[in-house]
């Protein structure tokens, strides 16, 4: 079995999600008076217990000492009409490279503002872009797969961004109900980067926090330790595993994080991707050490983790191969009770949907909860 494929079978556990438990819109716009942190809070803790909470309880669930990890890369608008011969197609830019190129996914308009999935290439083919852009398809990223391939595009690569803030706009999936602005997919910690560089999707477990809860969390004694790691599409077909991303862990942050173990406290990811930044710059003890550069680890139950004491995430859909970072931080039988009651209490899904935060039960080795046995 391949490794795709088995990553992919390991997270089948997790039934369809009916239509209706699936965010459309965001949370501010749901009703008057709503803003983003009018989502639902659905807390496990080990393998036994889960609750529900709105979002602005979080302060009350953490204590003093404890760390929030958080992505700042920033969303770009990372999807861009184009034309191949007479074939209309959407590109979504996904990661830049080191030479001069991007991994780009093509995608084919049906009609409403959404896509679906179009196998990639061929090779040599070159797009024309608005304004003048193109981009050369040259070869896959991955052999043996069609979905993301490298393009050169012209005149240079540093031009993208300019073609992005010109004609871009955000990524949008079917799930949706309408195009938002790409100011709904910055999270109040995203800094863009001076290259232009960003996240082609939104990091969007730190979506429900504002500025207001931020500083509340502060006053109680919570820290927030920055990373950023530029995550690439995320193709809603496909549910691959993450392919190598760019990221980068400061000193200050390794310190932080260090301190806190040190002293006690929890060190508590706000989304997978803060998990794969920081498990990236860990060393087998569990260590942080300040890192840059590309990072193609993907975490398992397997793998294990070395320095996250907590995950707070989106519900995932069922062939998600993040369930297994989920498993990873908290234990198969955690992540079963946590979504059999988000689909019991009507959780909803996605970016825009409610958030999970999953704890390890620190009276209880996760992996002696009975239903973690493969």
């Amino acid at each position: 079995m391949s490794g795709q494929r088995a990553l992919r079978e390991e997270a089948l556990y997790i039934t369809d999600i009916p239509p209706q438990l699936l965010a459309r819109v965001p949370a501010e716009q749901r009703g008057p008076g709503l803003g983003r942190d009018a989502v639902r809070l659905l807390v496990s803790r080990g393998c036994e217990q889960v609750s529900l909470h709105a979002f602005r309880e979080l302060p009350g669930l953490l204590r003093a000492g404890d760390v929030l990890v958080v992505n700042t890369s920033a969303t770009l608008a990372a999807a861009v009409d184009a034309r191949l011969g007479g074939e209309h197609l959407v590109v979504h830019f996904s990661t830049r490279g080191d030479d001069g190129r991007w991994a780009v996914e093509l995608r084919a308009p049906v009609g409403d503002g959404t896509t679906r999935r179009r196998a990639g290439g061929p090779a040599g083919a070159v797009l024309e872009l608005p304004g003048g852009y193109r981009l050369a398809l040259e070869e896959p990223l991955a052999a043996g797969a069609d979905r993301l391939w490298w393009a050169r595009p012209s005149p240079a690569a540093d031009g993208v961004p300019a073609l992005l803030r010109a004609y871009g706009r955000p990524i949008r999936y079917a799930y949706t109900e309408r195009d938002q602005p790409l100011s709904a997919y910055q999270t109040v910690f995203a800094v863009p980067a001076a290259d232009g560089s960003g996240s082609a999707e939104m990091p969007s477990a730190g979506r429900p926090f504002t500025a207001e809860l931020v500083a509340w969390l502060v006053s109680r004694g919570v820290q927030f330790a920055p990373l950023v790691l530029h995550t690439g599409v995320a193709s809603q077909e496909a549910h691959e595993p993450p392919y190598p991303e760019r990221y980068e862990v400061s000193a200050t942050t390794a310190g932080l994080v260090n301190a806190a173990r040190a002293a006690g406290g929890r060190v508590i990811a706000v989304g997978t991707t803060a998990v794969r930044a920081l498990e990236s710059a860990a060393d087998a003890h569990g260590r942080v050490r300040p890192a840059a550069g590309w990072t193609d680890l993907v975490v398992t139950p397997e793998r294990g983790v070395r320095v996250v004491d907590g995950l707070l995430t989106g519900l995932h859909e069922p062939e998600a191969s993040h369930l297994l970072m989920l498993e990873a931080v908290a234990g198969r039988a955690a992540v079963r009770l946590g979504y059999a009651e988000a689909r019991a209490r009507l959780c909803l899904w996605h970016e825009f949907g409610d958030v999970h935060l999953l704890l390890k039960d620190e009276n209880r080795d996760h992996m002696h909860c009975g239903s973690n046995a493969r």
